[in-house]
């Protein structure tokens, strides 16, 4: 299974949301995971080696990859029926290269805030991957919600989002986000995240199996 997590907006959060679907496959259901870390700050291989420095054992292989090697190495990937793999895109969609990459996706997941320019850049992104690839579905993440703040167009929004795809819960702001690493996911951020996990889980990777 090819999981793809994107948005072209630069702080959506897709990066620690797919260290927090590594952890919860590898931990919670002892799956096979590599990451692909396509995104231009590589900020999932940053700290994959400083564990590695740390001297811990892996969970999950996290290889940092551009566009040139990647149907070399998905082909290798996924010789292994039974492996996950996740891909960090870029935060941009202007370059063709990225067109192999969504069409290997099975399923889309698109962390967004609810502002402005995050649902612009989300709905111009979700446009794009749906006439590239339309067989996978697309996941609406909304992240970073804050309790202390009205989101007055949060219906209009999902409603709107919801034409290309799946709006899930959204993931309430945690100070304990910035300690997600690849070898573990802060006990105290697992309430925000876990609802959205088992959704995503229970709805596409069962029935991807049972296929």
């Amino acid at each position: 299974m090819v999981i793809l997590i994107g948005n072209q907006k630069g702080g959506a959060g897709k990066s620690t949301l797919t260290l927090l679907l590594a952890n919860y496959l590898t931990e919670a259901h002892k799956r096979k995971v590599t990451v692909l870390d396509m995104d231009y700050q590589q900020s999932v291989a940053a700290k994959y080696e400083k564990a590695k420095i740390l001297d811990n054992p892996a969970p999950y292989e996290v290889i940092p990859a551009d566009l040139t090697h990647f149907p070399m190495l998905l082909e290798v990937l996924t010789r292994n029926p039974k492996e996950t793999v996740l891909i960090d895109l870029p935060g941009k969609m202007d370059d063709d290269g990225l067109i192999p990459v969504i069409l290997s996706g099975d399923l889309i997941l698109c962390p967004f805030n609810y502002d402005e320019f995050s649902v612009d850049s989300t709905l111009l992104f979700a446009m794009v991957a749906g006439k590239i690839n339309n067989r996978a579905s697309i996941v609406f993440v909304p992240n970073r919600i804050k309790a202390t703040v009205r989101y007055d167009t949060r219906q209009d929004v999902d409603r709107a989002l919801s034409g290309f795809g799946t709006v899930s819960p959204g993931i309430a702001d945690r100070i304990g986000f910035q300690r997600v690493d690849t070898l573990h996911t802060p006990a105290t951020v697992l309430p925000a995240v876990l609802p959205v996990l088992d959704l995503i889980y229970g709805s596409y990777f069962i029935k991807e199996a049972a296929r």
